[in-house]
């Protein structure tokens, strides 16, 4: 039976969620994509909070640029919050999607701000 693409991903994010699990010295960072924004936030997973957020709808400059520049402006910004927060390595959560475009984006951009992962 063929999965639809709902089904498909959230099969993804189940297999990733085994082995990806973060922590309050090593957050999770969790990427959520819709079809116009994009999400990141770092989260402890054992005490199940999060730590830092950031979403490219509150962002004035993201919503002049397409949608990969967005994803890298997102990218910086979580990098940004998250040194200052004093966290400087995480674990990267692609959430169920590919690794190439707006993710890819996001992760190099994040790397570029001083994030270690």
């Amino acid at each position: 039976m063929a999965l639809n693409k709902v089904l498909r991903r959230a099969k993804i994010k189940r297999r990733i969620r085994k082995k990806v699990s973060g922590t309050s010295v090593i957050p999770r960072l969790s990427v959520f994509r819709s079809n116009k924004q994009i999400y990141a936030q770092l989260i402890d997973d054992l005490s199940g909070k999060t730590l830092v957020s950031v979403g490219s709808l509150k962002i004035d400059e993201a919503q002049k640029v397409n949608k990969t520049e967005q994803a890298s402006i997102v990218g910086k910004k979580i990098a940004e919050k998250a040194i200052s927060a004093g966290v400087s390595s995480v674990v990267f959560d692609r959430n169920g999607y590919l690794y190439h475009g707006r993710i890819k984006s996001l992760a190099d951009s994040a790397r570029e701000g001083g994030l270690k992962f």
